[in-house]
């Protein structure tokens, strides 16, 4: 992050008035602009008092939703020496108490409506589905700084910096430079589950990161005069990085959103982008890359794409390794067997074990697990082979849903609905849409007395991250099972519950 820090500083340094973001409300910010943002956030967390200041390391609990603020006040957070945590506001309570306890927060950066939310209306949020961790004291007992956006409201703690008083501020002593930070030194704890016992954290570092980045740019052209239209910053900073221009988008029609602005560039997961060529099968011809991520595309959506007018390239890439490979998809279409995801990346490398399953390795691998030992390889629990230097994915070696790009790990969530009123067994189990790729989610129970649907519905919340809630739930008189260990069948579960739907 340091490198990428400095490189937005040079881009600001050679031409501040380039417009370096365009907000979801179409409001622009100049390179210069948010140059001097990030500096007056590094300044304010990192200067004086020392005994209050940011400490290298330093856990930043961090709920600002995407806009120019929230890549000011991140890349600030981060020049000043914090780690980057982020508050996912879909989760069970339980699961943020572990995650604060792991990560311990040293400070809160948030909009103060959040702080609101989260302490006075607390109770009325949790009614319409927003969990979120008490942001005013994260961690009982343990102190932590506050910087907050928009307006004071109730819920705010006393004390707190508001990001506009910061800007408006002369600037004061530079504390800590973003080049003068250990490039070893985390930079942020990307979760990638919800257990409650042993939080699982990927920890990137300022290097790893960076790396990554560097990774994109090198296969991904960009360049000044480039209009990218994302809300994922894996693409958004290559585009300051190279001097291009990061358009947020506001919440709109994409093809709409992508006309106005005028969008040389943009991402879409595979299930998203199949529902808007459906709307709108030819996309503006301003636009001429469309990067594919977060799941595999099946072939209708990848034909789609490519009719719909840009070059078509999908992503392969896991939280701890960002990127490994990228394919174009006219290549994955000309594939006769398996799914292809392309070469590795220069520097990435891959080891196939003896059961085909895919171990990476390289500088933008992440530093470790939270509270683990250094990583040097992971398993991405992919099937593949290489064909002529290419990776071919065959299949999943774990029994992982994916549904709207996002991984769904159904063994972290089945014990607990099981142990609820009226459950006496349960299972989750994805049934894929040949159409677009995507998992329809299906949870499936064996009653015992005193099951109501409605009640387990009402339960589920409080178990299951937002982002696994079942599409539907089907009652069985039993499960089935094989092998000796009478195992539950989870192939055999699929069929059953798929004919029943």
């Amino acid at each position: 992050m340091n490198d990428i820090i400095n490189g937005i500083m040079t881009v600001a340094g050679r031409e501040p008035g380039r417009t370096a973001i365009v907000d979801g409300r179409g409001r622009e910010i100049t390179y210069g602009e948010l140059a001097r943002r990030v500096s007056a956030v590094r300044d304010a967390m990192g200067g004086p008092p020392a005994e209050e200041g940011m400490r290298p390391g330093d856990g930043v609990l961090f709920a600002v939703r995407p806009g120019a603020d929230a890549v000011a006040l991140a890349l600030g957070a981060v020049a000043a020496g914090g780690t980057l945590v982020l508050a996912d506001p879909g989760l069970a309570p339980d699961v943020l108490a572990a995650r604060m306890a792991a990560t311990r927060p040293a400070w809160v950066i948030s909009e103060s409506l959040l702080y609101t939310l989260s302490g006075p209306l607390r109770s009325l949020a949790r009614r319409r589905g927003l969990l979120l961790p008490n942001l005013a004291d994260p961690l009982p007992g343990r102190p932590v700084r506050h910087l907050y956006t928009g307006p004071w409201l109730p819920g705010v703690p006393r004390g707190a910096l508001r990001l506009p008083g910061i800007l408006r501020s002369p600037s004061g002593p530079s504390g800590r430079r973003a080049d003068e930070s250990d490039p070893d030194q985390p930079a942020a704890v990307i979760f990638t589950s919800g257990t409650t016992a042993r939080p699982r954290g990927v920890v990137h570092t300022r290097r790893s990161l960076a790396t990554g980045l560097e990774m994109f740019r090198s296969v991904f052209p960009l360049g000044p005069g480039d209009i990218v239209h994302t809300d994922q910053l894996m693409l958004g900073l290559p585009a300051l990085l190279a001097g291009a221009t990061w358009s947020l988008p506001g919440g709109g029609d994409l093809a709409a959103e992508l006309a106005a602005r005028r969008a040389t560039h943009t991402f879409a997961v595979p299930v998203h982008l199949d529902r808007l060529l459906r709307r709108t099968p030819r996309l503006p011809g301003t636009l001429r890359y469309l990067l594919l991520g977060a799941a595999p595309a099946p072939p209708g959506v990848l034909r789609r794409a490519i009719e719909a007018g840009p070059e078509v390239l999908s992503v392969y890439a896991m939280t701890e390794a960002l990127p490994i490979a990228i394919a174009s998809a006219r290549e994955k279409l000309a594939q006769a067997e398996g799914d292809l995801l392309g070469a590795p990346l220069p520097g990435v490398g891959v080891r196939i074990a003896e059961d085909g399953e895919l171990f990476v390795s390289g500088p933008h691998l992440a530093r470790c697990y939270l509270g683990e030992e250094p990583l040097r390889e992971i398993a991405t629990g992919d099937l593949v082979r290489l064909d002529a230097g290419r990776l071919v994915l065959l299949g999943r070696k774990k029994d992982m849903i994916l549904r709207d790009g996002v991984n769904i790990y159904p063994g972290l969530y089945e014990s607990g609905i099981a142990a609820l009123p009226g459950v006496a067994e349960a299972a989750i189990v994805g049934l894929a849409d040949p159409e677009t790729g995507d998992e329809e989610v299906v949870l499936a129970v064996v009653p015992t007395g005193g099951y109501d649907e409605s009640l387990l519905r009402g339960a589920l919340p409080e178990i299951v991250d937002s982002a696994a809630l079942p599409d539907r739930i089907e009652p069985l008189d039993a499960f089935p099972r094989s092998g000796r260990a009478d195992k539950l069948d989870r192939a055999a579960l699929r069929d059953l519950v798929a004919r029943r739907g």
